[in-house]
């Protein structure tokens, strides 16, 4: 059954994600899902690796990290090869192949300290895990 909560929390952070995509944008694209999912995935682990607690800046920090690597792979295989342009910062400064900028990085820094705590609370309420605490 260990198998069925990275499903779980894979399928709620992917549910998430194009919501947000939704209401931000007013579209998404199927493929936002997995991103999302991914993401919120990985995200959560952060705290899996460390038997100490790990502070929120630097689980926000690795979280930008995590999702602009992803938005960067997922970028060049939907948009660059299979040309489907979902996304392109191509105007936006700082840009790397227009699937990347610092500007959004930044936005996935402080929506990775979402991402952290809905990890944390989900794993608490639904299977007894250790009750959130963080440190700034």
């Amino acid at each position: 059954m260990k198998w069925v909560r990275p499903l779980i929390l894979f399928g709620i952070g992917g549910t998430i994600y194009v919501l947000i995509e939704l209401i931000a944008r007013g579209r998404s694209h199927w493929t936002m899902f997995f991103v999302g999912g991914l993401a919120f995935y990985l995200i959560g682990c952060i705290n899996e690796l460390e038997k100490k607690e790990i502070l929120l800046r630097w689980q926000m920090a690795a979280g930008a990290g995590i999702i602009t690597g992803l938005e960067l792979i997922f970028g060049i295989i939907v948009n660059i090869i299979l040309g489907w342009n979902v996304w392109d910062y191509s105007t936006l400064p700082g840009n790397l192949l227009g699937q990347i900028c610092p500007q959004f990085t930044v936005l996935w820094f402080f929506l990775s300290a979402v991402a952290v705590y809905l990890d944390d609370w989900i794993r608490y309420l639904l299977w007894g895990e250790k009750r959130p605490k963080y440190k700034f």
